[in-house]
């Protein structure tokens, strides 16, 4: 079944090496027809938190807000591709998405993590776990660590070792059957 995915990217920094690991993603979902909707914080360059989206009257918050909340609320599921800053995941991806809350409800997510060491950005991806889950889009039990990320893909996020395309297989099949799994269930309501 086709799914209409978010995939919410977490780096500012100027020589940022995770988005290809982003476009690798991106790319996957896509030659697995579906829908892909991209959110990077450079690019929509949310505010500090001040006022969430959902504390804004309708159709008065700032456009960037607007265009990321449809994207949010129109997927299925969300793969969140995060770097390691001290231990954790980076500011800027935290940043974007405490802008909303309900809009993540009843929708999976998975985790990407990476870092330019050995780890892989593990244990930004443990933060994370309890993070979506608050936020109410729980993770996949599944990671995809990526070390090294900087020698792990080119700049249009091809793989630059095949591992990575048949490691994705495995990953993207889980996350697919939770999205179909919690899409089938929304159809019959939820619990609020």
């Amino acid at each position: 079944m086709s799914l209409t995915i978010a995939i919410i990217y977490g780096s500012v920094r100027t020589d940022r090496q995770g988005i290809k690991a982003a476009r690798f993603f991106e790319r996957k979902c896509k030659e697995r027809n579906h829908s892909v909707s991209f959110i990077d914080p450079k690019v929509y360059n949310f505010p500090l938190l001040d006022k969430m989206y959902k504390e804004y009257e309708k159709g008065t918050a700032p456009e960037p807000f607007e265009e990321a909340a449809k994207m949010i609320v129109d997927a299925d599921g969300y793969i969140i591709v995060s770097g390691e800053y001290n231990h954790t995941a980076p500011p800027a991806l935290l940043n974007l998405m405490d802008h909303y809350l309900g809009e993540y409800n009843w929708k999976p997510s998975a985790i990407v993590s990476y870092s330019a060491g050995a780890f892989g950005g593990v244990r930004a991806a443990m933060h994370l776990r309890a993070y979506l889950c608050e936020i109410g889009t729980p993770s996949i039990s599944s990671l995809f660590p990526i070390p090294q990320v900087q020698n792990a893909f080119d700049d249009e996020g091809n793989a630059l070792d095949e591992a990575y395309d048949k490691r994705v297989v495995r990953f993207l099949d889980e996350f697919e059957w939770y999205a179909n799994a919690m899409k089938e269930a929304r159809k019959a309501g939820t619990p609020y």
